[in-house]
């Protein structure tokens, strides 16, 4: 029967399919990305890292450290990494990059890509270096040129089109240069606070057990301040991040489902009322209520099973053209191939989701009865107080909450998502009412006859104007939320950045510089406050708690590497616009026998730490005891100079340090200038250049939001 009555209506059934063909598409593409990431991640996760083993840290390894890692059968290869500008002396042009020096024949795992290919291996012979194909290409460089880093001036031996774990989205903000191991000395880049990463990565000669041997020098690591990163743990942590964003895209994905299903349901009412009159005649000839609901209910899951069978053939097309869009955001190349398992995941969401949509007009069936042939009536029975309407509606929710619960895996945020649809759909709906209210109780009598009848029809039986306010609404949220974040976050960015405030930071300066940096801003007609010193240091003990004892500590008290971190902290006599004291009383000089510092307020939440406790640091040698004298809140979202913790004067003037100088540039000619005057004199100087990064952050979002 359900065959039958279709067959004046198939082509109208038909359009109901393009409802749900978009969402299912867009989710089944999704879930075939996220497979492809897996399979891919599964696959090249021994080139993602390179090694078996990586061991890497912030200071140089203690002779302990050394002679642990020198143990280990393996084959090593070592790795410096610091952020430096660059200089092309072809065309004077200056960039922050990272400079990385190696030596060893890292990486074991497959290549650095390079052009010409040999140029991976030759490098390290001579003093020659590979340079980032986003550099070559943007100061003009080519093959046989020139490159300065830091005192020393290196032929380019090859252009590098890709190291192991390097993206795209990397290679824009901080491009990387190699350079072999043995010059690094000659640069004169290390120095007193330069921020170096240590790197170690083995290869074992045999077969080994990484996880147990982890396990079993992890703790000494952990004390000397070295992570550890296995081939396991380096797939763990990447298929971790693109789980992320393949949950947040599902969940965009399957918003644009739910607006699909609303025009099943839209579509899907209409239909209906236009079957009242065939629904009665059923009934007078003995048809039953369920069996008048499951004529049509069959017709309505056909289609819903058509529709998403059409959507994953279609998503399924679309994800072989995902991994160009989102390559810049990955470490390896992506092979899209047909994942079954997104297909089946797609077909049942687009079938369940659009029978539960067609619920809500298809309990209306059960109030028609067999009198509806002989009288006609506009009102088709208010649902409002049906029992088995407001069940659907339950259903409907817990559907959308159990999904969202799916992709997140939290019931909070899975809560708060469902709860901001359904707001959504009340305020829209309650929008769509209004409107209509207002337009039958003001309602233009005197306007012509198009604007009269145009109007009537958004009140009139049968009207779309719920459902398309509801649609439309929902759409244009999902859209402009998108670009509204962005737009929020650049022009917060260029908030931080406006007027005369700093645009431009230069770090690494070292004491005996300090002037002459000052002198050469302002020759440059650059606006030049005070620089600010800074000195690295570790936290060695908390009260009587040691960094030996906190590392057993199971209860999780302790977070964000309280101990194992390297703090670089400030002094001054006084608090800045960007402070303000919210508990104890900063005193600004010390006193004899006492040191006060001040911490930021949500880090010493975070690890329990309180006005009047005992830190004890440990300055590049010297201990140095310490008590916690106040609390600051602290306004990080402009470009100032703040610290977690902060000492008086009077104890860090004579402790090693460099210094930062921020000030404003207010054109780009003056800041090439500038960069490239501070390279050529003062090549250990680092620059980060604001304006740059705000436009790689233009970018991106330009990218999220195709």
């Amino acid at each position: 029967m359900a065959w039958r009555d279709s067959r004046r209506n198939r082509s109208r059934l038909l359009l109901f399919i393009s409802s749900i063909i978009t969402g299912i598409a867009a989710l089944v593409a999704i879930y075939s990305l996220g497979d492809s990431l897996r399979e891919n991640v599964d696959s090249q996760a021994a080139t993602l890292l390179g090694a078996d083993l990586q061991v890497s840290g912030n200071r140089a390894p203690t002779p302990q450290i050394q002679a642990l890692i020198d143990s280990m059968k393996a084959n090593t290869s070592v790795e410096n990494s610091f952020a430096s500008m660059v200089l092309f002396p072809k065309n004077n042009g200056s960039r922050l990059v990272q400079v990385r020096a190696l030596q060893g024949a890292f990486p074991y795992y497959g290549e650095l890509e390079t052009s010409p290919a040999s140029a991976g291996q030759s490098f390290r012979n001579g003093r020659e270096a590979l340079v980032d194909q986003t550099l070559m290409l943007q100061y003009g460089a080519i093959v046989g040129d020139s490159v300065r880093v830091g005192e020393v001036t290196f032929r380019i031996a090859g252009t590098l089109l890709k190291a192991p774990g390097q993206t795209g989205l990397s290679a824009s903000i901080a491009p990387v240069v190699y350079i072999p191991f043995k010059y690094l000395g000659q640069t004169g880049l290390m120095q007193k606070g330069s921020r170096i990463t240590y790197r170690f990565y083995l290869k074992f000669i045999r077969p080994v057990n990484t996880a147990l041997l982890v396990e079993k020098i992890e703790p000494r690591m952990d004390e000397a301040g070295f992570d550890l990163q296995t081939i396991e743990g380096q797939k763990e942590s990447t298929g971790r991040s693109f789980s992320d964003l393949t949950r947040f895209l599902s969940l965009a994905g399957f918003i644009a489902l739910l607006l699909g299903c609303i025009g099943v349901a839209s579509a899907i009412h209409i239909y209906v009322k236009e079957k009242q009159g065939s629904i009665a005649i059923l009934r007078c000839l003995g048809a039953t209520q369920k069996q008048a609901i499951l004529i049509y209910l069959i017709q309505i899951t056909s289609i819903g099973l058509i529709g998403s069978i059409a959507g994953a053939i279609i998503g399924t097309l679309l994800q072989q053209f995902l991994p160009f869009v989102v390559q810049d955001f990955l470490p390896m190349q992506i092979t899209a191939g047909i994942s079954w398992r997104a297909i089946g995941q797609g077909v049942a969401l687009g079938f369940i989701i659009s029978v539960l949509f067609a619920l809500l007009p298809l309990v209306s069936i059960r109030k028609i009865s067999p009198l509806n042939v002989l009288r006609v009536s506009a009102d088709s029975g208010k649902t409002s107080r049906d029992p088995v309407t407001w069940l659907v509606y339950t259903l409907i929710v817990a559907f959308i909450y159990i999904f969202t619960f799916l992709q997140t895996n939290e019931w909070r945020p899975a809560l708060f998502f469902t709860g901001g649809i359904l707001g959504a759909f009340l305020v829209l709906t309650a929008m769509a009412n209004g409107l209509m209210w207002a337009v039958r109780r003001y309602f233009p009598s005197s306007w012509s006859y198009l604007w009269r009848q145009g109007l009537a029809n958004l009140f009139r039986p049968n009207n779309q104007t719920v459902i398309l306010i509801i649609s439309v609404g929902l759409g244009t949220a999902l859209v402009c939320t998108l670009f509204f974040v962005q737009g929020i976050l650049l022009s917060r960015i260029k908030l931080s950045t406006a007027g005369d405030q700093p645009n431009i930071v230069l770090f690494d300066i070292q004491t005996a510089q300090r002037q002459a940096v000052v002198d050469l801003a302002m020759k440059n007609g650059l606006r030049s406050n005070a620089t600010v010193p800074i000195v690295n240091m570790r936290l060695e003990k908390l009260n009587s708690l040691t960094a030996a004892a906190a590392l057993k500590d199971t209860t999780a008290r302790f977070r964000n590497n309280m101990f194992s971190r390297e703090y670089r902290v400030t002094f001054r006599d006084s608090l800045i616009t960007s402070e303000r004291i919210v508990d104890g009383v900063y005193t600004g000089r010390s006193s004899a026998g006492s040191i006060q510092v001040s911490l930021e307020q949500p880090f010493a939440k975070r690890n329990k730490i309180r006005v009047g406790d005992t830190l004890v640091f440990n300055v590049q040698g010297a201990v140095i005891t310490t008590t916690v004298g106040s609390l600051r809140q602290v306004n990080w979202t402009g470009i100032r100079p703040n610290f977690l913790v902060l000492f008086p004067s009077g104890v860090l003037e004579e402790a090693p340090q460099f210094h930062v100088l921020l000030t404003h540039v207010p054109l780009q000619q003056v800041s090439i200038r500038f960069q490239r005057a501070v390279v050529q004199q003062f090549p250990n100087v680092s620059i980060i250049d604001l304006g740059l990064v705000l436009k790689v952050l233009d970018d991106l979002f330009n990218k999220i939001g195709f």
